[in-house]
C-alpha cells in the first residue's frame, strides 16, 4: 500500500505545472542564522542565489570564527557591508560598510590591528529584534534606535532604514573598514550631487589586489564631509577615508539606499544600479529575491514528520546556493584573471569564488543532479580563467590567484561532467587546461611574484610525484596529502584522456593514480611520510597535527589515510583484503578523538573517534563499508552524522561550511546517498532521514525516494528496490538517477548483515 501511495505521490507531482509549485513558499522552511555560530562561518546576508553582491550586518569581529563578518555571539553592528564570503577559513572583503547614524557621528579610532574593525560608532543589537530570510534582513540598532532592511538582487542592493525624530540624522560610509584587515589601501570617493556618490577601493589581504567600484544613491538629499586621515597601526600608518552624510528627520521617516558594486569601474556600479535597481521598490525587489530562492529550494521536495530536519535540510539547500559568485557587469564586461576588463556575453556569465578543494566532493556532484547546466557554465568560467591568467586557478577569488589549498581539482569537476554527459564547452580547450594544471601550481604566489612567472611554477611536489612516484617529506610541506590528492586528480585526467581516445596520457596518468600507494606503511597501517632516500617520517602518530606545517593538510594520518576515493578495492589489499581494511576502519570511528601537537589544525572538528566532518577529507569515509561488503555501518554512521552532527541552531554545523560542501554533504545523504568518487558517476546508498524526497529534475522527470517503516530506530536497510526491480548492492548510476522513478528503501531496526 505505502508503495502505492509512493508511486501515486509521485505521478502527482510529476504532473504539476511550474506554477503550481511555485505557490508552495518554500523559504519560510530556511534559517540563515544556522552556522553563523560554532565554526560554520556563515553569515545571515539578503543575497540572492550566487550573487554578485552580498550586502548584510558586519558584528565585531569574533577572531577566526566570524570570518564572514557576522557571528552569532558578538552583540554590536559595525554596519552593512555589500562583499563578504560564506564559511570559508580565512576571511576577506567586508567593503563599503554604510552604518545609519542618530546624534553626533563617532568616528574615532578603537583597537589594535588585529581588532581594527572595532568601529567608534559600532551599535548594540538583540536577536530578538533581529530577522533574516533568503534575500531579506533587518534588525533593530539599539544605539540609534534605527531599524535597517536590506534586500538585494544580483548586483545591487536596496537599503530601507526607519529613523526616530533628530536634527542630527545622517550616515557613516565607512571605506577603510575591511572584514580582516586594513592592508595597502587606495580609496576615493565622488560626490556627483546631492543624493549621489560614487566610491573605489583597492585592499591587498586574500586577495592580493581586490579592485571595487561602488554607486549609492539616496532617497533624501544630504549634506557631507569627507575625513581623511591615518591611523597607527603598530608599525605602520594606514589611511582611513570615511565620508559622514548628514540630514534631518521626522519619527519614523523612512530613508532608503540603492547601491550597486562592480569590478571594471565606476561606470559598471552605475550600470548595474539603473539597470537592477531603476526605482525604490524595497517591497518588490524582496518579492523578486523570495522568488529566486524558491526557484532553487522548490528543486527538491521532502516529507519529514521532524521540523528540525526540514528546516536544516532547506537552509543547507540554501547555503549551497551562494557559490561560485556571478563576477560580470549587467553590460557583460569582467574582470580576468591578468586583472584587465574583458567584454564577456551576457548570456554565458563568467563566476568567481571556485573553493574547488572543498566543493568537488559533493556540491558540483549535487549541482549535477539539480542543474547541470550550471556545472558546465562554471567549466565554461574556468577556462576563460586558464587562458587569462596562464592557469585555472585552484581557489580563485575575485579574478587572483589566491594559491591556497592542494590538489587541481578543476579536474574533478571536469572529469564528473563529461563522464555525466555534460559537455557543453569546448573539450579541447577544458582537456588542455586540464593537462596545464597536471604540471604547474600557484602554490606560495605573492603579491611580489611576477605576474608572468607564478602560471609556469612547478611545484616541486609535483616534480618528485611524476619523476620518483611519491612527494618527500623532506623536500615540500603536507607531502602526504598533496600525493593522495595529486594521485585522484590524475586518475581524474586517465579518465578524461581515455574518453578523448588519447590512450598514452591515460596510461601515464593511470598509472600515476597508484602513487597512493607510496605513502602506505604496512607495518602500522597508516599513510605517512617518506623521505627522497626512502626513510619513514619519524617520529610519527597518526593522531599528530600542526596546522598546515606537517606531512598533511588541515587534518592527520588518521584521516588522511582514506583519501583513495578512485580506487577502493587497491586500497584494500594495502591492507591485507576487505576484513583487515574494515578492522582498521573501525579503529578509526572507536579511537580516543584526542589530538596531539602545539598547533593543532582548527579545521579538525566534528569528531566521531578521529574521523573529523567537521572538513572535508573526511566526508566520503563512511560509505566505504558500502565496498567492503558492511553496508549496515555506512547506515548507522550516516546516521550518527546526520543526528548528531548538523542542528537546527546557530552552532548547527560541525565546521567552515566552504562554499556549500558541508550543507551539500548533508542534503544528498539525509536524501540518502552520495557519491564518493566525482568522475565515477555512481552513487553509493547510505540511509534516508525523511519518509520521502522527490528531486524534480531539469529534464522534467522527478527521481523519488522513499521509505518504509522510517523512523529514527530503523535506521537500517532491509531491502533496496530501484523501479520495482530488487538491488544487490547498494549503488545506483547517474545515469539511472536522470531517467527518474522510484528508489524504495524498506528500514528495520537491526542490521542486515
Amino acid at each position: 500500500m505505502k508503495k502505492i501511495l509512493l508511486l501515486a505521490t509521485a505521478a502527482v507531482l510529476a504532473a504539476c505545472t511550474t506554477s503550481q509549485l511555485e505557490e508552495k513558499d518554500y523559504t519560510v522552511f530556511v534559517d540563515p542564522f544556522i552556522g553563523t555560530g560554532g565554526h560554520g562561518h556563515t553569515h545571515p546576508g539578503a543575497m540572492v542565489p550566487n550573487g554578485m553582491i552580498q550586502p548584510g550586518p558586519d558584528t565585531r569581529i569574533h577572531g577566526w570564527d566570524a570570518s564572514s563578518g557576522y557571528y552569532y555571539e558578538d552583540d554590536s553592528i559595525n554596519g552593512f557591508s555589500h562583499t563578504r564570503l560564506s564559511g570559508t577559513g580565512c576571511a576577506d572583503f567586508g567593503d563599503f560598510l554604510l552604518m545609519p547614524t542618530v546624534g553626533k557621528q563617532d568616528i574615532s579610532y578603537v583597537g589594535e590591528k588585529e581588532n581594527a574593525q572595532h568601529v567608534a560608532f559600532a551599535s548594540k543589537f538583540s536577536h530578538e529584534n533581529e530577522h533574516a530570510e533568503p534575500g531579506y534582513y533587518s534588525v533593530l540598532l539599539e544605539r540609534y534606535g534605527v531599524k535597517a532592511e536590506i534586500t538585494s538582487t544580483a548586483r545591487s542592493a536596496i537599503h530601507r532604514y526607519t529613523f526616530p525624530a533628530s536634527e542630527e540624522a545622517g550616515f557613516i560610509l565607512d571605506l577603510d573598514y575591511s572584514i580582516q584587515e586594513q592592508t595597502n589601501q587606495i580609496m576615493n570617493v565622488e560626490i556627483l550631487n546631492d543624493s549621489t556618490l560614487r566610491a573605489f577601493k583597492r585592499n591587498a589581504w586574500w586577495e592580493y589586489q581586490h579592485d571595487i567600484y561602488f554607486q549609492a544613491q539616496f532617497s533624501k538629499p544630504f549634506t557631507f564631509e569627507v575625513v581623511r586621515d591615518t591611523i597607527q597601526l603598530k608599525d605602520k600608518l594606514e589611511p582611513r577615508c570615511k565620508v559622514l552624510l548628514h540630514f534631518q528627520t521626522t519619527d519614523q521617516e523612512v530613508v532608503m539606499v540603492k547601491t550597486a558594486i562592480s569590478s571594471c569601474d565606476y561606470e559598471g556600479a552605475a550600470k548595474n544600479l539603473a539597470i537592477e535597481m531603476p526605482d525604490w521598490d524595497f517591497e518588490g525587489t524582496r518579492q523578486a529575491a523570495r522568488k529566486l530562492w524558491n526557484n532553487c529550494l522548490k528543486k527538491i521536495d521532502i516529507d519529514t514528520d521532524n521540523e528540525d530536519y526540514r528546516k536544516v535540510f532547506y537552509t543547507a539547500l540554501y547555503h549551497a546556493n551562494f557559490s561560485p559568485n556571478l563576477f560580470q557587469d549587467v553590460d557583460g564586461r569582467y574582470l580576468g584573471m591578468d586583472l584587465k576588463v574583458h567584454q564577456g556575453d551576457i548570456n554565458d556569465p563568467v563566476y568567481t569564488i571556485f573553493s574547488l578543494w572543498d566543493t568537488h566532493r559533493a556540491l558540483h556532484p549535487l549541482v549535477s543532479i539539480l542543474e547541470p547546466s550550471q556545472n558546465e557554465a562554471y567549466i565554461r568560467s574556468l577556462i576563460k580563467k586558464g587562458k587569462e591568467g596562464g592557469l585555472v586557478p585552484k581557489w580563485d577569488c575575485g579574478a587572483n590567484y589566491t594559491g591556497c589549498m592542494i590538489g587541481y581539482h578543476y579536474v574533478s569537476l571536469l572529469a564528473d561532467s563529461y563522464a555525466k554527459g555534460y559537455r557543453n564547452y569546448n573539450i579541447d580547450d577544458a582537456y588542455k587546461a586540464a593537462l596545464r594544471c597536471a604540471e604547474y601550481d600557484t602554490t606560495g604566489i605573492t603579491p611580489a611574484c611576477p605576474k608572468w612567472l607564478y602560471p609556469h611554477i612547478m611545484p616541486i611536489g609535483r616534480y618528485y610525484n611524476h619523476t620518483v612516484g611519491y612527494v618527500p617529506c623532506d623536500k615540500d610541506n603536507e607531502a602526504v596529502a598533496k600525493g593522495l590528492e595529486y594521485a585522484y586528480n590524475d586518475w581524474c585526467i586517465s579518465m578524461l584522456a581515455d574518453s578523448l581516445g588519447d590512450k598514452e596520457t591515460a596510461e601515464k596518468y593511470h598509472q600515476y593514480a597508484k602513487n597512493y600507494q607510496q605513502y602506505f606503511d604496512s607495518s602500522i597501517g597508516f599513510m605517512r611520510g617518506k623521505t627522497l632516500d626512502g626513510k619513514w617520517r619519524t617520529p610519527f602518530s597518526p593522531k599528530h597535527s600542526e596546522h598546515r606545517i606537517d606531512d598533511f593538510c588541515e587534518g592527520n594520518s588518521y584521516q588522511w589515510s582514506w583519501f583513495v576515493p578512485h580506487d577502493v578495492k587497491g586500497l584494500a589489499e594495502l591492507y591485507g583484503g576487505k576484513e583487515g581494511m574494515i578492522r582498521k576502519l573501525d579503529e578509526l570511528f572507536s579511537a580516543s578523538s584526542e589530538l596531539e601537537g602545539e598547533n593543532v589544525s582548527a579545521d579538525i572538528s566534528g569528531l566521531i573517534g578521529q574521523y573529523a566532518h567537521g572538513n572535508e577529507p573526511s566526508h566520503h569515509i563512511t560509505h566505504f563499508y558500502n565496498y567492503l561488503g558492511q553496508p549496515w555501518r555506512t547506515q548507522e554512521l550516516v546516521d550518527q552524522v546526520l543526528n548528531t552532527l548538523y542542528f537546527n541552531a546557530p552552532d548547527g554545523l560541525s565546521g567552515n561550511e566552504d562554499c556549500g560542501q558541508m550543507s551539500a554533504w548533508y542534503i544528498l545523504n539525509a536524501m540518502g546517498f552520495y557519491q564518493v568518487c566525482p568522475g565515477k558517476p555512481v552513487y553509493s546508498i547510505g540511509r534516508p532521514l525523511f519518509n520521502e524526497a522527490i528531486i524534480h529534475l531539469p529534464n522534467g522527470k522527478n527521481f523519488t525516494i522513499g521509505t518504509l517503516n522510517n523512523s529514527p530506530e530503523n535506521k537500517y536497510i532491509k531491502s533496496i528496490r530501484l523501479n520495482g526491480e530488487e538491488l544487490k548492492e547498494p549503488f545506483f548510476t547517474h545515469e539511472q538517477l536522470m531517467a527518474g522513478g522510484l528508489l524504495q528503501l524498506e528500514m528495520t531496526n537491526t542490521p542486515k548483515k
